[in-house]
């Protein structure tokens, strides 16, 4: 690592243990366990588990074999979302015709190859598409990796909410990696946040694969730092459940304000109640 550089967080170990998680989990359902709803919206288990193969084979698609096909109309941040939008919800449409059998298959082929893709990959060198949550117009692939990583790990988790099998995915080896790219979307959800230079704000997740974030307002804007001996001016502290589903849209700000612990300067906690780490 190059000095001024910041920490990667090592995921791309990590993807063939959910590749394999995921296909456990599919090959255990019953129908009737495809067709439960599940957080994302409107999507059933077969809809989120169709989703998961689009990733794959989008991102073989466009990075590995340079194939991008419709590009969006809107190049803005708002544009891109209702472009992947349209796209996502066009894929799944079409998938509904696909039997849970064919999805698996397409799934265990299809992980391998993206993995093999992975793994080419310079974790320093720029990345295709920048991480548009954390407020970065350029990224490095290893931030891009785990940003790959949160959605794999994110979706895999509704499916498993829906089915009432997540405890596999919060243990400490997968979960810290997913909630460590998150928090690092903290500083561009209180970029407008306003607090005097040297204000502290504190976001714990509780429990053995938690941890502790400290966000500082400094001259330049918000950033994020060790945690040190200063007594912020706020702390948030989540259980791992509500900060998984909080940050991908799967619990609202004030559900999840319902269920903190907050202390300290009510406004600035609310920043963090509402980041969203998925493009959204």
């Amino acid at each position: 690592m190059l000095p001024n550089q910041p920490i990667p967080i090592i995921t791309l170990p990590l993807f063939p243990e959910l590749d394999r998680l995921l296909l456990e989990l599919l090959q255990s359902l019953t129908p009737a366990d495809w067709q439960r709803p599940t957080l994302a919206r409107e999507w059933t288990v077969q809809d989120v588990a169709a989703h998961l193969l689009d990733g794959n084979l989008r991102t073989l698609s466009m990075l590995r074999d340079s194939h991008f096909g419709e590009a969006p109309a809107d190049a803005s941040y708002a544009g891109i979302v209702a472009y992947l939008n349209r796209l996502n919800a066009d894929w799944v449409r079409a998938a509904r015709r696909l039997s849970p059998a064919v999805l698996i298959e397409l799934l265990a082929q299809s992980g391998r190859e993206y993995t093999a893709y992975l793994n080419t990959l310079d974790p320093w060198a720029p990345a295709a598409f920048a991480v548009a949550w954390a407020g970065e117009s350029t990224s490095l692939n290893w931030f891009h990796l785990a940003r790959e990583y949160t959605e794999k790990w994110h979706h895999q988790q509704q499916i498993r909410a829906a089915v009432g099998q997540t405890a596999p995915l919060m243990q400490p080896a997968l979960f810290q990696p997913f909630i460590e790219t998150m928090m690092r979307g903290l500083p561009h959800a209180y970029r407008a946040v306003a607090a005097p230079v040297g204000r502290l704000v504190q976001v714990a997740v509780t429990g053995n694969a938690g941890g502790l974030w400290e966000l500082a307002r400094t001259a330049e804007g918000w950033q994020l730092q060790p945690p040190g001996a200063a007594t912020p001016a706020t702390t948030v502290a989540l259980a791992p459940a509500d900060a998984w589903q909080l940050f991908t849209k799967g619990l609202s700000a004030l559900d999840a304000r319902e269920r903190a612990q907050v202390a300290g300067d009510e406004g600035l906690a609310l920043a963090a109640l509402r980041m969203v780490a998925v493009m959204g």
